[in-house]
């Protein structure tokens, strides 16, 4: 959580309804969401692309085989960088400004503050997600061995 603190330092967040009506606004604006595959599969925010975060500096960059065009060229462009709460989006978004990306921000409490917010999820077929089904997704299930000691 340090390194999340330290990143947010530097980068500024947009909370749920602030996106939601960015969106509105402005179509244009690249939806990046770094989470693993299965986790967009499952839901995620229309318009969006699909970047994991392991892969992100080579997707962000021509020549490699991870290479997204999309993102490559979008240095200039509005970005707004999502995950599941706003930890790995804020990380994220920090490296990429290093990269030189211009316009790049992290969504605040991730997909399951824009759920909380009744904001729209598709899952992988494009169609939306029902309340209860993401409430449950995004429910967190700790093993006693995962949870820190109090």
């Amino acid at each position: 959580m340090q390194l999340v603190a330290e990143s947010l330092q530097n980068v500024e967040e947009l909370m749920p309804w602030d996106l939601a009506e960015t969106l509105q606004a402005d179509p244009a604006v690249l939806l990046l969401d770094i989470r693993e595959p299965y986790e967009f599969e499952a839901m995620h925010i229309a318009g969006s692309i699909n970047v994991p975060r392991g892969v992100l500096e080579s997707a962000c960059e021509f020549d490699y085989e991870e290479t997204v065009p999309q993102l490559a060229c979008a240095r200039d462009r509005e970005i707004v960088v999502v995950c599941r709460s706003g930890h790995r989006s804020a990380l994220a978004a920090d490296v990429m400004q290093k990269m030189g990306f211009n316009k790049v921000k992290s969504l605040k409490t991730g997909l399951r503050g824009w759920s909380d917010d009744d904001q729209e999820l598709l899952d992988k077929r494009g169609q939306p997600v029902d309340e209860d089904s993401a409430i449950d997704y995004f429910t967190p299930r700790l093993s006693p061995e995962q949870k820190a000691e109090k």
